[in-house]
């Protein structure tokens, strides 16, 4: 592994404001770039959402954003991950090994993981590099949701994938 997983804090506030910047016309087709938006996002941090920074272990820097919300427990275990990769890192492979650190964090048992039996992840058709993620991590295509998210002024259709803790090769 070249990366490690942790919370956001409120120093990771100038580095992941210039990761976003940086990373606009990367970001920008599918999701909003915003990079004033870390002070929001640590305030939201509770039951129902977690966010994790992917670290790169050699510079630092910031390798991209995963948030894992609408984690309902009980019967359901489950959660969402959404996620950004952030230039110069972006094609490199550091966040498909970050990735596998979340998904590993969110089926360990609490009290150092999230506990969750299930997690989802929906792409945007046609955000191909975010469907190959999805699929690298063993997530199953389970359909097709049209007019799922308000993204960019307008309602965008989705692909959903998911995957259980059975299904892990992490289990």
């Amino acid at each position: 592994m070249r990366v490690h997983i942790r919370p956001p804090r409120p120093s990771d506030v100038p580095a992941y404001a210039e990761a976003v910047l940086r990373s606009a016309d990367h970001i920008g087709t599918w999701n909003p770039v915003e990079p004033d938006g870390l002070p929001d996002l640590l305030r939201r941090q509770g039951p129902a959402m977690r966010s994790f920074l992917v670290i790169d272990d050699e510079s630092g820097g910031i390798v991209g954003k995963c948030n894992v919300t609408n984690i309902v427990r009980a019967r359901f275990g489950n959660g969402v991950l959404g996620y950004d990769s952030y230039l110069p890192f972006a094609g490199t492979g550091r966040m498909t090994e970050g990735m596998r650190l979340v998904v590993d964090r969110c089926f360990q048992d609490m009290p150092d993981g999230l506990g969750l039996h299930r997690l989802e992840i929906n792409v945007q058709p046609g955000n191909d590099r975010s469907i190959a993620l999805a699929k690298r991590l063993g997530f199953r295509h389970e359909g097709f949701s049209p007019r799922m998210l308000y993204l960019k002024g307008a309602w965008r259709d989705h692909e959903r994938f998911a995957l259980t803790a059975e299904e892990w090769p992490g289990a």
